[in-house]
């Protein structure tokens, strides 16, 4: 299946490791222009190598992402050095896993603020496109219980819901907006390498609680990803994708 995203201009924040970096190296397979932002140089520099490698234009920055000015200031650079943004996709995720006001105030400041100032500043290019594609990320510990009372999970549970909205308000105008509900899923330089080696009992019992007996892979949710923000998908906004191998238990209507 042809994804129609060759040529088209995407705008990731946030992908300089984990699952990020896996769908910037997919839509750079298949064609597409890719920028990138993260804290790091050394790891944004190597993604930046892997992308230029597939023989696509990229852009991008080592930027702190809770600075209120600088996700719409590397917006604007990656537009204009890219030509345009098609698709717009946010990474960036913090989990304390507390529930005190300074755990709220991070993951406000550094999963949902960031993605909303993202999404306002592309806004204007994706209007443009014709094919203008938003893909939220949101995750399973926001549609069920998981470890307790904290804010991400709440949080993560907002993202469904803006994305949502978003999807009622800009469809008119032809630009798309669809969230991916990730349960745990592995990637090299994620977090579960990790808590698998600090401790593996709780990394054994998350395992044993998916059906499909494994997590899911980076390489797998990146091509859903990249299948939703496609114009091969157009006909499809306002839509929550659950991408768990079952982790999940409640009944999805």
């Amino acid at each position: 299946m042809d994804l129609g995203l060759k040529g088209k201009k995407a705008i990731l924040l946030g992908a300089n490791g984990g699952i990020g970096r896996v769908v910037a190296r997919t839509l750079a397979a298949e064609g597409c222009d890719v920028a990138i932002c993260g804290r790091s140089q050394g790891k944004v520099d190597i993604v930046v190598g892997e992308l230029k490698a597939l023989g696509v234009n990229c852009y991008a920055e080592a930027l702190d992402v809770g600075d209120p000015a600088s996700v719409p200031a590397f917006v604007e650079k990656a537009a204009e050095t890219l030509g345009g943004c098609d698709i717009f996709i946010s990474f960036t995720s913090v989990n304390p896993g507390e529930d005190t006001d300074a755990a709220w105030e991070l993951v406000l400041g550094t999963d949902i603020l960031p993605m909303r100032r993202g999404i306002a500043a592309a806004r204007p290019y994706l209007l443009k496109s014709g094919d203008g594609s938003i893909v939220c990320i949101s995750s399973t510990g926001a549609v069920e219980e998981f470890m307790g009372v904290q804010p991400y999970n709440a949080l993560k549970a907002a993202v469904i819901n803006y994305s949502a909205a978003l999807a009622q308000t800009l469809a008119a105008e032809g630009v798309r907006a669809n969230c991916i509900t990730p349960g745990p899923v592995w990637t090299d330089d994620g977090p579960w390498p990790q808590i698998k080696q600090a401790a593996p009992e709780f990394f054994d019992q998350i395992v044993g609680s998916i059906p499909a007996g494994r997590m899911t892979t980076g390489e797998e949710l990146a091509k859903t990803i990249a299948f939703t923000a496609s114009p091969a998908c157009k006909a499809m906004t306002g839509t929550n994708i659950v991408v768990d191998g079952g982790f999940t238990k409640r009944v999805q209507f």
